[in-house]
């Protein structure tokens, strides 16, 4: 049987403004009809940022809830919500959201660094103490963010205190400003960091994303696509919408004579716990 290759689709994040693409969804029905589409083309998770009525990233969790709900009764995409959507929310708030939807996986930022340039992006190791005993309890995979080598080695520390545990779920992100350079050199750089039996994805932000996309195939990665990352379909020209960069994605693992896992799959593969 080909190998399976997760498609995680990002389809929000907390940065990007519809003038920047008018096709983001920001709404809890949009991003849930968005979300729906994209399972349809062959997305196996969704990594869930929420937007204010304002357009900006919040950790709101109304809108968590509501967005989640609306996803579950349509499809069984695997749930991946984010603990970071809103850089001036405090610890409490980063979480609160969790014990509320359950979901199967939230991401955990490990370590703080520079944002773009003009502001600072923290996560405090007594906070990831603590958000890793709360995943736990609510057997919740971290998918552990990494922008630069040194959070990789902060994941070792949180591996060893108990923090985290076995198999660990890495998503490498390449090209973010303040971050590492969305080069192939660091992609492989940073895969040989990652511990024994770990699983990974890997993604390019904006003019970088195709360059990783294949590079990460050819590693054994799995990938991840959608807005949050990439406004663009194409060099000036922009996405139409999330299901179009992942049934993209589909048509490039399928070239490389891999298959494309279902949510299911992913469940499997990750050894997710469930609700």
């Amino acid at each position: 049987m080909p190998e399976k290759t997760i498609i995680t689709v990002a389809p929000t994040g907390a940065w990007p403004t519809k003038q920047d693409n008018p096709n983001i969804p920001f709404t809890p029905i949009e991003i849930a009809e968005d979300v729906y589409r994209c399972w349809q083309a062959g997305a196996a998770i969704c990594h869930l940022h929420m937007r204010d009525e304002n357009g900006k990233g919040t950790m709101n969790t109304d809108r968590f809830e509501e967005t989640v709900s609306l996803i579950r009764s349509k499809c069984d995409i695997v749930i991946n919500c984010t603990t970071s959507g809103d850089l001036e929310a405090t610890d409490e708030l980063r979480m609160a959201h969790l014990p509320l939807v359950k979901p199967e996986i939230a991401s955990f930022d490990c370590g703080s660094m520079n944002w773009m340039h003009n502001s600072l992006f923290i996560n405090h190791p007594l906070f990831l103490e603590k958000l890793g005993r709360l995943m736990q309890t609510y057997n919740i995979q971290p998918e552990i963010e990494i922008f630069d080598a040194g959070m990789i080695y902060n994941s070792l520390h949180y591996l060893e205190q108990g923090i985290l545990k076995a198999p660990l779920l890495y998503q490498l992100v390449l090209g973010a400003a303040g971050g590492t350079a969305a080069t192939i050199e660091n992609l492989v750089y940073l895969k040989g960091l990652l511990p024994p039996g770990a699983n990974w994805s890997a993604f390019g932000v904006g003019k970088a994303h195709i360059p990783i996309m294949l590079a990460t195939l050819a590693l054994g990665g799995h990938i991840r696509v959608g807005m949050e990352d990439n406004v663009y379909f194409a060099p000036k020209t922009l996405a139409e919408s999330n299901a179009q960069l992942v049934s993209r994605a589909v048509s490039i693992i399928t070239a490389a004579g891999k298959a494309v896992a279902s949510p299911d799959d992913a469940r499997r593969i990750l050894k997710l716990k469930g609700i």
